[in-house]
C-alpha cells in the first residue's frame, strides 16, 4: 500500500502512514515534521529547493508562452493569462497604489505567480508539498516586500518618513510616545512577521490534514481489503479519503486566496510608504 499511496499521491502522504497503528482512529507520524522534511538528492539539494526552483520555471515558461507572441484574437491560455496579469496589474498594482503602481507591477506580479504556483504543489499529484509550508520561503518573500517599502518610504520622504513613525503628528502630544512605539514596532516587526507568518500557517495546516486524512483514508481501506481491520474499519478509511477530497478541494481555493492576500497586503504596505501620511 505504501507503495501504491506515494505513486498516487506523493511521499509526504505515505510519511504520515508509516508504522501505521490500526487501533488508532488516524494514522500520524511520530513526528509531524516529517511531514516538511523532504529527502536530500543531490548533497545538500533536497525537494525543496528542487521545487522552488520548479516553480519559478514554471512561472517563468508561463507568462512567456502566453506573452512572448501575443495574437490580436487570443487563444484560452493567451486570454487566462492575460486576464490574471491584467488582474494583477489593474486591481492590485494600480488600483491599491495608485498610477505610480506600475512601478510595483513586476514584483508584484512575480511574487504572486510564484506563491501561486508554490501553493498550488500541494494539491498536484507526485508532489504534494506546498513549498510555501516551508517557514523560509514565505520569509524571504516577506522580507524582499519589507525591504521594498522601507526603501521606497525613506527614499520619498527622507527623515520624516522615520519621524511620522516614531512621533506620529497626526496624535495628541501625551500620546506620541505610546502610539510612536506602537507604530514603530508595526513598521518594523509586526508587518514582515505577520505577512510571512498567515501565508505560512495556512499552508502548513492544510498539508497537514491533508496529508493525514488521504494516508489514513488509504491505509485503513487497504488493510480491511487484506483483511487487517474490520469492515467497520474500513468504512472509516472511505470516510477519511473523503474528507480529504474535500480539503483537497478546499485547498485549491486556499492556494488562490492565500497568493491574493499576500500580494494585497505587499501592494498595501507599499502604497503606504508611496503616500505617506495621506
Amino acid at each position: 500500500m505504501d507503495q501504491l499511496a506515494s505513486r498516487f499521491f506523493g511521499n509526504t502522504f505515505v510519511l504520515a502512514a508509516e508504522e501505521c497503528d490500526l487501533t488508532q482512529p488516524v494514522c500520524v507520524p511520530e513526528d509531524f515534521t516529517e511531514l516538511f522534511v523532504l529527502p536530500n538528492i543531490f548533497g545538500q539539494v533536497n525537494r525543496t529547493i528542487l521545487l522552488m526552483f520548479l516553480a519559478a520555471l514554471i512561472v517563468v515558461v508561463v507568462l512567456w508562452a502566453a506573452l512572448r507572441k501575443p495574437k490580436l484574437v487570443p487563444g484560452k491560455f493567451q486570454a487566462a493569462i492575460e486576464a490574471l496579469v491584467g488582474f494583477v496589474r489593474d486591481e492590485i498594482a494600480v488600483g491599491i497604489i495608485g498610477p505610480e503602481g506600475v512601478k510595483y507591477f513586476p514584483y508584484l506580479l512575480s511574487i504572486f505567480m510564484f506563491i501561486l504556483v508554490g501553493n498550488l504543489f500541494e494539491v498536484t499529484p507526485a508532489i504534494n508539498f506546498p513549498i510555501t509550508s516551508r517557514m523560509a520561503i514565505p520569509a524571504f518573500l516577506a522580507l524582499c516586500t519589507y525591504f521594498i517599502y522601507l526603501v521606497t518610504g525613506f527614499a520619498r520622504h527622507k527623515f520624516t518618513y522615520l519621524k511620522e513613525i516614531v512621533w506620529p503628528s497626526y496624535v495628541p502630544i501625551a500620546l506620541r510616545p505610546l502610539v510612536g512605539i506602537i507604530e514603530l514596532a508595526q513598521y518594523f516587526v509586526i508587518r514582515p512577521f505577520s505577512l510571512a507568518v498567515r501565508l505560512f500557517a495556512n499552508l502548513v495546516a492544510g498539508h497537514t490534514m491533508l496529508s493525514l486524512l488521504l494516508a489514513t483514508g488509504i491505509i485503513f481501506i487497504g488493510a480491511a481489503i487484506g483483511g487487517e481491520v474490520s469492515i467497520l474499519k474500513g468504512g472509516a478509511g472511505i470516510l477519511w479519503f473523503a474528507m480529504g477530497l474535500l480539503i483537497f478541494l478546499f485547498e485549491l481555493l486556499v492556494s488562490v486566496l492565500q497568493a491574493y492576500i499576500f500580494t494585497l497586503l505587499s501592494a498595501v504596505y507599499i502604497e503606504d510608504a508611496v503616500h505617506f501620511g495621506h
